[in-house]
């Protein structure tokens, strides 16, 4: 009776092993050194154009994995960069989107946590994945795109190349 007892237990938890290997999830999601090759793209890209930028990046959680700030870059773009960051990979989309709906009138946008509907946050994605964003302030807000744009052109031509 004892070994019956032993062999269904020891099947029973084997079952729940097996159970909480099937809900494990696989995702990507971007490291420190990734980020910080992603960002000297995206300041190189401003010192190229005379730009002095904050650069955030997030994970795919929006926690902050890297952080720049160039010299003489106006203190408040340190704030604005990360949740430019923050708001991109919250709702997986570009700020633009959003600084492009408040300007045709629809304000009820600025209602939402998190989202600041100004350019240069952009998502970073990988074989579909949300994987983590850049968050970019200093500049216009279409100077501020285009930082970010080089860093996530960048990004997409190291996992181009892999293929």
């Amino acid at each position: 009776m004892r070994k019956i007892k032993s062999l269904v237990c020891t099947g029973f938890l084997f079952l729940l092993m097996a159970n909480i290997n099937a809900q494990l999830i696989e995702k990507k999601t971007i490291s420190l050194e990734l980020a910080k090759k992603i960002a000297s793209v995206a300041e190189a890209e401003a010192v190229k154009n005379n730009w002095t930028v904050a650069v955030s990046i997030v994970d795919d959680g929006g926690n902050l994995v890297y952080f720049g700030k160039m010299d003489n870059t106006q203190i408040g773009s340190v704030e604005v960069s990360m949740k430019k960051a923050k708001t991109a990979i919250y709702f997986k989309r570009s700020t633009k989107t959003y600084e492009e709906r408040v300007a045709g009138g629809n304000n009820s946008i600025l209602a939402l946590p998190n989202v600041v509907p100004f350019e240069g946050g952009l998502p970073f994605v990988i074989d579909g994945q949300y994987i983590g964003a850049i968050g970019v302030s200093g500049g216009s807000s279409a100077q501020d795109g285009v930082v970010a744009n080089a860093a996530v052109v960048f990004l997409n031509s190291l996992f181009e190349k892999s293929k």
